[in-house]
């Protein structure tokens, strides 16, 4: 026996003494010394059995105090579970709302209870403390105190404890393996993620590049507000105090996992309260174009909320990632909604050793919403008066007020680590003079910006599949489907029903940057052609106002549907022939691209994102650039289109204007190709732990969707 237990104590590395000796004696009365060497030599998966020999690497007590302390513990093991798939077995262990000083980051996996290795990327978990499910708070935007400290030597405790259980038990079971993933830890941050909550390009790129991103190895999350009662968002009973103004507001945080994306929704008042049972225009305001009064405040609380997200939610439901996200990540804050998260992260966590790695980077979707508020308005953001120079601002208007203002983007923009935008020609416009830029471009070239372009929902948007059209095609069926198609159109809307007739179409907002004044004003002078049509899209009533007579002028010739229709969106999509954006400026545009993918060639005006994605005469037809100046409808905009559509109509039906439908159809218009160029750009970060993810394709994930905890 003494030869035998030697042999144990030279393959584990740990010194013979009264705990060791008794143990190994008692472990080789079940099984053989030859099973024995083979697991504390290799660790079990985890740490060799006497990582935790030490007072200072284990319980800070005497090892036979650990071994009755672990004893006590075990009648308390929570229930373990066969996995068929991956062969293995674990433990499911609920969401658990604890603080941050809980959390093991991945750097981190091998000192709390795990091995981590570094080239396979994946961590051998170690089983860690069962946590309650009842709802806990804690205050949000704190250093570690001396709680906080009692807490990590607890859990140090609890956790090396379960590991030395874990090499103890006889039956040898393998430990659970957690692909951590050999990319990023990312958050998205925005006032809007589709299809949850949308009023345009931002809600679509939150709901479309989180899932490419997770398809190519990286951890994902996003934060948005909980704007409605959405049915597949689960409590996780994790609440958070933050300061907000000049009070203490407690949010809850709602969840659920779609395509491989962790959706995170911040729930309070501020915004439940004020849109819930309303359309989606009401996100930002009671009506078009007008703010609520308090959006400094709800917003806040939102940049607030999504610093906490990645430290305090424990998410279990994907067999690739496990545990809270921790402080290694990358945050993508998006739009003025959302510029104070990087200050807030500098001042607040920084400053006191939280987050110390995390990088930020600022994602403009449309520069003409900046956040401009009072200037006497920045106490309200309980940021130090250090960053007044960051928000400090002085513009030519009245609104909101005259004189010197704060303005969020403008300290977004010079707080973040980087600064991107949706399409590289909007980012060569941003840069290029007042105009363009609306008074941030001195800011942006002394920052400067990266442009990457946007992709687009290829599952959604799909004529082989839309179940919303009448005749499925693909490139080789298009010319056969698109006479029906148009058919079917024809009738639904209530035009004179004519497969030859052209057919140009218009979905979109009713607004001055649309530029659905300045078609309307061009309607008239080409409507005498062989041509009718179609505009889908609400807005201010102004423009409303003036498509509904248009529409009674020309009853054989002109449809203006002033409601939201997702199901008539897809069938002008299957059924026009061109598509018009009348853009004044158009920072990426998703229209061209859903246009493109189902064979309809883009007639729009020469800016933006536009400039990036359609072609002149291979995928559609430029217009020129626009005026910018959105109070007036230039003249000479409205003959730019008028020439375009008479140009365009004389294609139409040609071989030629066949070409072009296909070249449109070859496109892979997925996120697939923007989201490695977002990787590219992430990792410039030189975020901790982030390494290149994998060339994935997006598929339907191991773990259970819409399933807020295990």
């Amino acid at each position: 026996m003494a030869e035998k237990i030697s042999t144990l104590v030279k393959a584990a590395n740990v010194t013979i003494d009264s705990y060791w000796a008794p143990l190994f004696a008692k472990l080789l009365e079940k099984r053989s010394v030859d099973d024995l060497i083979l697991s504390v030599g290799s660790g079990g998966g985890g740490a060799p059995i006497g990582a935790s020999a030490s007072p200072a690497a284990g319980d800070g007590g005497s090892a036979p105090a650990a071994a009755a302390a672990a004893a006590e513990e075990k009648k308390e093991e929570p229930k373990e579970e066969s996995d068929d798939d991956m062969g293995f077995s674990f433990v499911r262990i609920p969401m658990a709302a604890v603080t941050a000083s809980r959390f093991i980051s991945r750097a981190s996996c091998s000192t709390h209870g795990g091995a981590f290795d570094s080239e396979a990327m994946t961590f051998q978990s170690r089983r860690v403390p069962y946590l309650s499910t009842r709802a806990t708070t804690y205050e949000g935007l704190r250093t570690r105190n001396v709680v906080d400290s009692r807490q990590m030597q607890l859990n140090a405790k609890a956790t090396s404890r379960q590991a030395r259980r874990g090499t103890r038990r006889a039956s040898h079971r393998p430990w659970a393996i957690v692909v951590c993933g050999s990319g990023m830890n990312l958050v998205f941050v925005g006032a809007e993620v589709a299809p949850w909550s949308k009023t345009g390009g931002l809600g679509d790129v939150l709901g479309g590049l989180p899932p490419a991103m997770a398809a190519n190895g990286h951890r994902v999350m996003t934060v948005a507000p909980r704007y409605d009662q959405y049915k597949d968002g689960w409590d996780t009973n994790v609440l958070v105090e933050l300061k907000v103004g000049d009070r203490t507001e407690t949010v809850r945080f709602f969840h659920c996992y779609k395509r491989g994306v962790d959706r995170v929704f911040v729930d309070h008042p501020m915004f439940l309260e004020k849109v819930w049972g309303k359309t989606g225009g009401k996100i930002y305001g009671p009506v078009t174009g007008t703010d609520f009064e308090d959006n400094q405040l709800r917003f806040s609380l939102l940049c607030q909320a999504a610093l906490e997200a990645p430290r305090v939610l424990h998410f279990n439901n994907s067999k690739y990632h496990s545990g809270p996200y921790g402080e290694d990540v990358v945050f993508i804050a998006n739009d003025w909604h959302t510029a104070l998260l990087p200050c807030y992260l500098k001042t607040m966590y920084q400053s006191h050793g939280i987050y110390k790695n995390a990088k930020v980077a600022f994602c403009i979707h449309n520069i003409a919403y900046q956040g401009r508020f009072a200037f006497s308005d920045f106490a309200r953001l309980n940021l130090p008066d250090k960053l007044k120079s960051s928000f400090d601002f002085i513009d030519g208007y009245d609104k909101p007020v005259k004189g010197r203002k704060i303005n969020w983007m403008k300290a977004g923009i010079i707080e973040s680590d980087r600064v991107l935008t949706v399409s590289p020609y909007y980012a060569q416009e941003l840069v290029s003079g007042v105009e363009k830029g609306v008074e941030l471009d001195n800011i942006l070239r002394m920052t400067g910006i990266t442009g990457i372009v946007n992709g687009m929902d290829t599952n959604e948007w799909n004529p082989s599949t839309d179940k919303c059209i009448s005749a499925n095609y693909d490139a080789t069926t298009v010319m056969d489907a698109k006479p029906l198609n148009k058919e079917a159109l024809q009738a639904e809307v209530g035009l004179p029903v004519d497969p030859n007739i052209p057919v140009i179409a218009f979905i979109g907002r009713l607004e001055e940057q649309k530029g659905s004044d300045i078609l309307a004003a061009a309607i008239p002078e080409f409507i005498d052609e062989d041509v009718q049509v179609i505009v889908l899209g609400t807005g201010k009533k102004k423009l409303e106002r003036q498509l509904a007579i248009l529409e009674t002028m020309f009853p054989d010739k002109v449809r203006a549907h002033l409601k939201f229709n997702v199901p008539l969106a897809h069938g002008i999509m299957a059924g026009a022939d061109i598509l018009a954006i009348t853009s004044r400026f158009e920072p990426c545009g998703l229209i061209q691209l859903q246009a493109m993918q189902y064979g309809i060639p883009p007639m729009c005006s020469t800016t933006g994102g536009l400039v990036d994605t359609v072609k002149e005469g291979y995928t559609g037809f430029h217009m020129g650039p626009f005026s910018v100046e959105c109070a007036v409808v230039d003249k000479a905009d409205v003959q730019k289109v008028v020439k375009t559509v008479k140009r365009a109509l004389k294609v139409h039906g040609t071989p030629a204007f066949a070409e072009m439908i296909q070249n449109c159809m070859a496109q892979d218009l997925s996120w697939k190709g923007p989201a490695k160029k977002w990787e590219q750009f992430l990792l410039s970060l030189g975020a901790a732990n982030s390494e290149p993810g994998i060339d994935g394709e997006e598929v339907a994930p191991l773990a259970v969707e819409n399933v807020a905890t295990p």
